[in-house]
């Protein structure tokens, strides 16, 4: 009789504990709903976890957790993919007129991605000269170069910009590749280019950038012999369009790129709700 009476309570209280659970996941489930109705789709998400947390029992509202769970990541890419549609039309106007200042290259044989280039900094304007160069491509990948023309080699590796005042900004070494660090003679004077691309030139891009365009900056070549030259008034103005062609051009990229996640994420989440 004691045994059947402890049983019969313990019964009751499984029952009561469960309807408990059921009640405040159903609850959560109420709120998470509500959140994605006014498309508060990151704290929507945040109590639809909690659900499978806390009511691991609760299968019937985990389920429902599950299926709102797809509706909340749907309305989440709908709105990106919105963002983006309201975005790339500023972005692509803003675009025709930054390269308008700019001429574009591509080697159908042997370019992936066009760039483009300030007409002072094309290759056949400058040579037999040391200089900076600079350019942008489709993606929005920026580049500097260090350009060296003389009768003996540096076998430099590295370029620094520096003011009066001892600010200063540097990329990183590139070692001798043959590739973005390449050299080569001809008639008994020596050519070096080392091209400085994305996050390798991304100091001494801001450097310019954040300074006075008044101010005058040497640019040091490291790594090997001593060699140094001022940028002229051109090659800062050419390196400034560049850096925000280069923006505009990496945000029109960024966003297509979201905007066709987005699109991809829907057909998967369409697949299965089907």
């Amino acid at each position: 009789m004691y045994k059947t009476v402890i049983i019969a309570i313990a019964v009751l209280f499984f029952h009561t504990g469960c309807g408990t659970e059921a009640k405040e996941a159903q609850k959560r489930l109420d709120k998470a709903k509500a959140l994605y109705e006014n498309h508060q789709f990151l704290d929507a998400k945040s109590v639809i976890d909690s659900i499978h947390v806390l009511f691991p029992r609760e299968v019937a509202a985990r389920r429902e957790a599950l299926a709102l769970m797809r509706l909340v990541e749907r309305g989440e890419n709908e709105r990106n993919m919105a963002y983006c549609d309201s975005m790339l039309p500023l972005r692509i106007s803003e675009l025709e007129k930054l390269k308008k200042g700019f001429i574009f290259e591509k080697d159908p044989v042997y370019d992936v991605s066009g760039k483009y280039i300030f007409p002072a900094m094309a290759v056949e304007r400058n040579i037999g000269r040391s200089y900076i160069r600079c350019g942008v491509d489709e993606e929005g990948e920026m580049y500097i170069a260090s350009v060296y023309y003389g009768s003996a080699p540096l076998n430099h590796t590295g370029l620094t910009f520096s003011t009066n005042d001892g600010t200063h900004a540097s990329t990183p070494s590139i070692p001798y590749d043959g590739g973005i660090n390449y050299r080569f003679k001809d008639m008994g004077n020596t050519t070096e280019v080392v091209t400085y691309k994305g996050n390798n030139c991304k100091e001494i891009a801001n450097f310019l950038m954040i300074i006075n365009e008044k101010e005058r900056v040497k640019a040091t070549y490291t790594g090997g012999k001593a060699f140094s030259l001022y940028l002229s008034d051109n090659d800062k103005k050419a390196i400034r369009a560049t850096y925000e062609l280069a923006n505009t051009l990496s945000e029109i990229t960024a966003l297509r790129k979201e905007k066709n996640r987005s699109e991809k994420k829907i057909r998967i989440i369409d697949e299965k709700i089907n």
